[in-house]
């Protein structure tokens, strides 16, 4: 399921907003999806999802900005940002209902800046509601943030790897394994087929460097990759999976979204 919301600067507040502006925007989501907890864990129980609603990811803010040191002024008074769950297409409405009108604040140590949703519009889905969930399908889709895929060296520390790496798409296709056997069981886990293959733009792809709780003890450094592109083959709900919940690692702080084309 996917999102598309309109953030409106708040007259009295400030414009600046920090570089690493991933998890405080991640923050200020889930505070907004904890105040319905209760009663969304019911709807969900209902349907069959479990607390389901915990896998999201969101893509990076749009809009206009000038880059000042480790911080971003915004040139005008709006930004959009787009944010998948993986939710039965009958919470729309109630995701909608969660959203409105509601205030966003991305800040940090140093900086603040406060939005008020003004509009949020659900995106329609890339196939037919006549395609079976167990249809084998296949779509190109591309990174609206950075993906991040590593792999854990021995002293247990992540080493990230970049699309040209053989390791990059085992460590999407694990990553994405591992919500298989959250979201169904292990069988299932372990016997459901994911094809990615990386396709390249004349241009080269980068990476980001990203930096998750800055100024904070827990300050932790990652690397992402943008500018390229990935052709998914599996059934439909597996794929659906990934396009709800993101590939790669740390999908819940805004990394690894997805949209077709």
């Amino acid at each position: 399921m996917k999102f598309k919301l309109k953030l409106e600067l708040k007259e009295d507040s400030h414009n600046i907003i920090p570089i690493n502006y991933q998890y405080p925007l991640s923050a200020a989501i889930y505070k907004i999806l904890n105040k319905a907890d209760q009663e969304y864990a019911r709807f969900l129980h209902k349907s069959g999802y479990g607390k389901g609603y915990k896998l999201f990811t969101f893509s990076d803010l749009k809009g206009k900005f000038k880059v000042r040191g480790d911080r971003m002024q915004l040139l005008s008074n709006t930004v959009e940002v787009i944010i998948n769950f993986h939710l039965p297409e009958a919470s729309h409405t109630f995701i909608e209902g969660l959203f409105k009108t509601k205030i966003i604040v991305i800040a940090d140590k140093l900086s603040k800046a406060t939005f008020e949703v003004a509009t949020i519009l659900n995106l329609p889905q890339p196939w037919s509601k006549t395609v079976d969930d167990n249809e084998i399908v296949q779509l190109q889709v591309k990174p609206i943030s950075a993906i991040v895929a590593a792999v854990k060296t021995n002293d247990g520390k992540y080493k990230f790897v970049a699309p040209s790496d053989a390791r990059f798409t085992d460590m999407l296709i694990y990553n994405w394994r591992n919500k298989i056997e959250t979201l169904y069981n292990e069988q299932i886990a372990n016997e459901a087929m994911l094809l990615i293959d990386v396709e390249y733009y004349s241009n080269p792809y980068r990476s980001r460097l990203i930096t998750i709780k800055a100024h904070t003890p827990e300050e932790t450094k990652i690397k992402g990759f943008l500018n390229f592109k990935l052709k998914l083959t599996s059934q439909k709900r597996f794929v659906q999976v990934l396009l709800n919940t993101g590939a790669g690692l740390y999908n819940a702080q805004g990394m690894g979204c997805l949209e077709v084309g």
